[in-house]
């Protein structure tokens, strides 16, 4: 089965084209379930490159009508949000209210023990992996997100791998493997390319490293595009990850539902 839970459209300001664009070419693609999960909005801050919060009502109400006009695919409502602990009823809002299909914990920003906010694209030190993956367990424990988007997206910062880097892929892969939650693998690592690291030429993610780890458990792994243009939804990139994942040995899932 063809399958992607990971898909961005125009509203979150950084990708391109509307729902039925994407829908149009997964169609094309022989794909059969197709999951949006746009960069979600804040109800009380914006923090950019998002959906406006006005704009979440019509997303949802997109994706329904779609469903009803296309029969040869089945679509879900899911968004890729942050976990911050003082939105915990927001978060269980977006399924009782607005009936949302499934949620991915995409962490880009991640709330420190002091409440400051940071963003693990601007990592000063390795140091800031252990408190971006204490984020991102405590937003497992909650049991509000059914996958983990690019879990290894923190290595995409210049450094060597260290006793850090282990320790806090360590902390992620045990909190999933304890709470039994999806782990993606990233189709979108490969296509920003290797880059050149103080320990080697690599891709940004997904970094071997974490999934050998990842390997040795019975963690269920799904491939996700990551889209940001209709014609990647189910591109050469995912399948070069699908091979991937299955050359490393890992628990390959296709489908959430």
């Amino acid at each position: 089965m063809r399958t992607n839970f990971h898909t961005h459209t125009q509203r979150c300001l950084h990708a391109f084209g509307d729902e039925e664009d994407y829908v149009i070419e997964a169609v094309k693609r022989n794909v059969e379930q197709l999951g949006f999960s746009d960069h979600a909005p804040f109800p009380d801050k914006d923090f950019g490159l998002r959906m406006q919060f006005a704009e979440l009502g019509d997303y949802l109400d997109t994706i329904g009508r779609l469903n009803e006009k296309y029969s040869n695919i089945q679509l879900f409502k899911g968004l890729e949000i942050e976990y911050h602990p003082v939105y915990d009823d927001y978060y269980r809002q977006l399924f009782d209210v607005y009936k949302l299909d499934y949620l991915i914990l995409g962490e880009h920003m991640y709330t420190m023990p002091d409440g400051d906010i940071k963003n693990i694209y601007f990592a000063q030190s390795t140091k800031d992996y252990l408190d971006y993956a204490k984020g991102i367990c405590d937003g497992i424990k909650t049991g509000l997100f059914n996958i983990i988007a690019h879990p290894d997206l923190m290595f995409m910062n210049k450094f060597a791998w260290d006793d850090n880097c282990k320790r806090a892929s360590e902390m992620i892969i045990e909190s999933a493997e304890k709470y039994n939650i999806v782990l993606e693998f990233n189709a979108n690592g490969y296509r920003r390319g290797k880059v050149i690291y103080p320990d080697g030429e690599r891709y940004q993610y997904p970094d071997v490293r974490f999934w050998n780890m990842v390997r040795d458990t019975n963690i269920r792994v799904i491939i996700g595009s990551d889209c940001h243009e209709p014609h990647q939804v189910f591109d050469e990139k995912v399948e070069f990850a699908y091979k991937t994942a299955s050359s490393l040995g890992l628990n390959v899932i296709e489908t959430i539902f």
